[in-house]
């Protein structure tokens, strides 16, 4: 039985987590954020270099001009005149073994002879346009956390916690950043055997942030934070089927809504395995749902700390990995792709650990994020199994599109330490168009009903 002091000691406690629960919901002080744009970056980054000047300052990232487009709107490259600063090993790898993550430690173990890391002077080449930088400032003091952090209100466009206060908080600055508006990209994904020998399923994609949408309303409520479209081109077994998704801020409140047209068929389902460890898209068993963009979805099933800034070797710059005029067989190799084409550079990261909720299943125990610090994209996510065991590496090969002002990645491999295998996303050096940010969609493109259409062979 409560007694009249135990009552006003146990309301007492609920007041002290309810006030804990708000503070860290709570956005950051308008104080707070008047260093963006000052002291850090317009999206959080630190605008200073570090202290031996291997990382330099960040002066607006580079100009439109940095380079040329061609016809097909792939881009030069801006660095191609440099060389490699050095070239870390299986030989070296322990002088510089500070600067790796657990996982690229773990490829220089697995491929002793063939991997390796060509380190290039740092460049923070990274910029967003105008009108994301200040819904950047914005969100700082205005956009919060609810439902426990699985969702988000008074929000803007990208980056909802330019600074973070948890890991949560930087979580949520890598799903909802800026890439593009909305984009129709021509893609290939490769997953060779261990021997390298590999077949390629090719994707037409389509993505559009709701604001982005031809019909958007700004007076009417969404739950929607983009939404996606892929259609497989070939091989012919797989052409025609479409996948749709409407990506929502709150995975909890309204789970993500998803859709397959399978060609074979003619029939339009609901997909609720698009989600979480669901099967990815044919890569034979190589990636699960969430891996897509390096991490996607729900954040709900982990729990997030925020360990701090690293300065770390991350693949940046992947202008060369990107070029025309390559072929994929050039890239892909047997247990990684061609590091002789890869850009490695030093730059500061957030470390975000994810440690799966008790009671909660998926087949990644754990996951831990370094975070480019500059654009919020994941570079690099290692993966561990119920036993603790690293089971797959991420890396994100990132280049940024000068002309558009939008970073994004060139290839995202995810590396299957176990099997020897690994899957290969995004690669377009032998198709007809590069990314296309001039694409127009409107909300009818993105209904059921589309996909039927979208499927046709």
């Amino acid at each position: 039985m409560q007694t009249k002091t135990t009552k006003k000691l146990w309301q007492s406690g609920i007041l002290t987590l309810s006030l804990l629960a708000t503070s860290v919901m709570a956005a950051v002080s308008p104080d707070e954020a008047a260093k963006l744009g000052n002291t850090l970056t317009p999206v959080g980054a630190e605008m200073a270099g570090n202290a031996d000047g291997s990382i330099p300052a960040w002066t607006g990232g580079l100009p439109a001009n940095a380079g040329t487009v061609d016809g097909k709107g792939f881009l030069s490259d801006p660095f191609a005149n440099e060389q490699p600063l050095f070239t870390i090993t299986a030989q070296n790898v322990d002088q510089y073994k500070d600067k790796l993550t657990p996982g690229q430690l773990a490829m220089f173990k697995r491929y002793p002879d063939s991997y390796k890391m060509p380190v290039y002077p740092s460049h923070r080449s990274a910029s967003l346009p105008p009108a994301v930088i200040e819904a950047a400032k914005q969100n700082a003091v205005n956009t919060k956390m609810v439902e426990g952090g699985n969702g988000l209100e008074n929000f803007q466009t990208a980056n909802p916690f330019p600074i973070p206060q948890n890991g949560l908080e930087a979580i949520w600055n890598h799903i909802t950043r800026y890439r593009g508006g909305s984009v129709r990209r021509l893609v290939t994904q490769a997953t060779p055997q261990a021997s390298g020998s590999y077949s390629l399923v090719y994707f037409q994609d389509e993505f559009t942030f709701r604001d982005a949408l031809t019909d958007f309303d700004p007076s009417k409520e969404s739950n929607v934070l983009f939404y996606f479209k892929q259609r497989v081109t070939a091989p012919s077994r797989l052409a025609g089927n479409v996948l749709l998704v409407h990506e929502t801020l709150n995975q909890v409140k309204e789970p993500r809504l998803a859709w397959l047209y399978n060609a074979g068929q003619r029939r339009v389902r609901r997909a609720p395995q698009v989600s979480y460890d669901g099967p990815g898209t044919a890569a034979d068993g190589l990636r699960t749902s969430d891996n897509f963009d390096m991490y996607n979805g729900a954040p709900d099933r982990y729990d997030w700390k925020l360990e701090g800034k690293k300065e770390i070797y991350i693949p940046y710059n992947a202008y060369k990995l990107d070029s025309p005029s390559l072929k994929y067989e050039d890239i892909i190799k047997a247990g990684h792709i061609n590091q002789d084409l890869t850009r490695y550079e030093l730059h500061r990261v957030w470390h975000v650990t994810a440690t799966l909720k008790q009671g909660e299943r998926h087949i990644y125990a754990k996951r831990d994020f370094y975070l480019d610090e500059d654009t919020w994209q994941a570079a690099l996510i290692d993966h561990y199994d119920g036993r603790g065991t690293l089971w797959r590496v991420a890396e994100a090969h990132a280049q940024y599109y000068y002309d558009k002002q939008v970073p994004w990645y060139t290839l995202e491999a995810l590396y299957d330490l176990l099997s020897g295998r690994y899957l290969a996303l995004g690669m377009k050096n032998e198709e007809k168009q590069a990314y296309d940010f001039n694409y127009k969609a409107s909300s009818s493109d993105y209904t059921p009903a589309a996909l039927r259409q979208a499927g046709v062979r």
